[in-house]
């Protein structure tokens, strides 16, 4: 099998925070990979901006070594690397400084810009959101510029609706690219290959054959040094409102006319739409909010947040309900959470039981069929199926899988690429498929905030659950009131 590469056209690539985490883990080896698969020419330009007192030199040493640090060995070559550092630059600017954005602006009005792609990449704190997007824009930098813009989208429903004002001030919605990592691995977009290129699986994707979906987001790390943010934030706005609900929604949306934006976006849109709306006691009997405890190893959530009284979730279990034609009747199950058993994040179909099974006297009984998709550590999709035991002495039967690991079955030396390699580069191509629109972020915020807001007027503390393990208890109650199990952490 052998893989395509495209290049992209020239670009420029502004990241504000250039010298944050995310860029150090996430961008700059995203581009690197990107640079040595031969997808960005070598006329693109990489533009480091922050208010860390570097010049380029200096800079260009900061893109190595966390390169170095990010990157497989296998792929670590001096001469490419060293040319991937000769497109990087980079702009001192203190965003809240008038006088920084005249430098900043005159700086970049003296270079060629000429059928460019022109990208300014927002990987800061949401505070700064807005003296960027108002300096870009009272200097003209925004005219057809795109903009992409990292997470937090809001911490409600009232704030993500007043940053699509601030955001659609300077840009159109074409031209704004809200990103979720998820969206961008590989098994995401596979799932809507299943659905929408086979005709063996969009039949049976309904309430009448699927019993339930499970989408699990485990974690075995703490807050990883984001304690102020998580300990303000939670679960439920760290994960459930945005990764969780995409997922939830590529795997119960309708098909649409087309592989485009607006039309993936649009059948999206109705799923957030169609979830049952919870509020008061509806919360109590379909919610857990759940905290870690300490153990030999680790500190408690309330030790490393260094809050004793916090009443913040570092668990999140949901009982969703779709209220459509298509889904009526199946429960999608929905949990993540920090210091769980091991790193994990899977979506798991599991289809009802054959209607009258025929083995009722062996002592395998049948179980019933899942197609599992593995987001993490091991992009994968496993379907579990029934199948005679080998050998003789009669009937004997025993589940087994069927392997679509994606790295085995291709060229060997295909490298799965990371999920911020496509979405960086379909800024630049001007796809916005895996990317959020703003009626999406704020459906979202619609159906999560009455939880939020009943968790709080009730006054009760998270459960607990030991570090390290499956989650509280209240979790595995939660389902098996439908007679379902949550599929292990493992």
């Amino acid at each position: 099998m052998t893989h395509k590469i495209i290049p992209v056209p020239a670009f420029d690539y502004f990241v504000f925070g250039a010298t944050g985490d995310l860029a150090q883990r996430k961008l700059l080896p995203a581009l690197y990979y990107r640079f040595i698969d031969g997808q960005i020419p070598q006329s693109a330009r990489v533009i480091g901006c922050s208010r860390s007192k570097l010049d380029t030199p200096g800079y260009r040493q900061l893109a190595a070594n966390a390169i170095r640090d990010q990157v497989k060995p296998d792929y670590l070559d001096a001469k490419l690397l060293e040319d991937f550092l000769s497109i990087i630059s980079y702009q001192k600017i203190d965003v809240s400084d008038p006088e920084s954005w005249c430098s900043f602006a005159s700086v970049i009005e003296q270079t060629d810009q000429t059928n460019r792609v022109i990208v300014f990449y927002l990987s800061v704190a949401p505070s700064l959101f807005m003296p960027i997007i108002n300096g870009l824009k009272q200097h003209n930098l925004h005219n057809n510029a795109r903009l992409v813009v990292e997470k937090p989208l809001g911490l409600d429903l009232e704030s993500a609706k007043n940053l699509n004002t601030i955001l659609l001030d300077a840009f159109e919605e074409d031209r704004i690219y809200r990103i979720d990592h998820y969206l961008g691995k590989e098994t995401v977009q596979n799932l809507m290959a299943l659905r929408f290129a086979n005709s063996l699986f969009e039949p049976l994707w309904n309430s009448r054959y699927i019993a339930n979906v499970q989408i699990t987001a485990a974690e075995s790390i703490g807050m990883g040094g984001r304690e102020e943010y998580y300990d303000k934030s939670g679960a439920m706005r760290d994960m459930v409102q945005n990764h969780l609900l995409q997922l939830l929604c590529l795997s119960a949306m309708e098909p649409p006319i087309s592989y485009d934006a607006n039309g993936i976006r649009d059948e999206k849109l109705k799923v957030l739409r169609s979830l049952q709306p919870y509020s008061g006691s509806d919360v109590g009997r379909n919610t857990v909010r759940g905290q870690y405890l300490s153990n030999d190893r680790h500190l408690s959530y309330q030790q490393e947040a260094k809050n004793p009284n916090s009443t913040t979730e570092s668990y999140v279990a949901i009982n969703v309900g779709i209220n459509n034609w298509r889904w009526s009747g199946t429960p999608f199950y929905l949990r993540t959470g920090k210091r769980l058993r091991t790193n994990m994040t899977e979506i798991s179909f599991e289809f009802r039981h054959v209607p009258h099974s025929i083995f009722g006297g062996l002592d395998t009984p049948t179980k019933p069929n899942a197609m599992v998709i593995r987001l993490q550590p091991d992009e994968r999709i496993d379907l579990e199926i029934m199948t005679k035991e080998p050998g003789p002495g009669g009937m004997r039967l025993r589940q087994s899988i069927l392997d679509a690991t994606f790295d085995s079955k291709t060229n060997q030396s295909f490298r799965m690429p990371r999920a911020y390699e496509r979405l960086l580069l379909d800024v630049v191509r001007g796809d916005q498929t895996l990317f959020m629109r703003g009626d999406e972020v704020e459906a979202a915020w619609a159906w999560v905030d009455p939880i939020i807001e009943a968790w709080q007027a009730s006054g009760e503390a998270p459960e607990t659950y030991e570090a390290l393990s499956q989650g509280p208890a209240g979790a595995f109650e939660l389902i098996a009131q439908a007679g379902h199990r949550w599929r292990t952490i493992q």
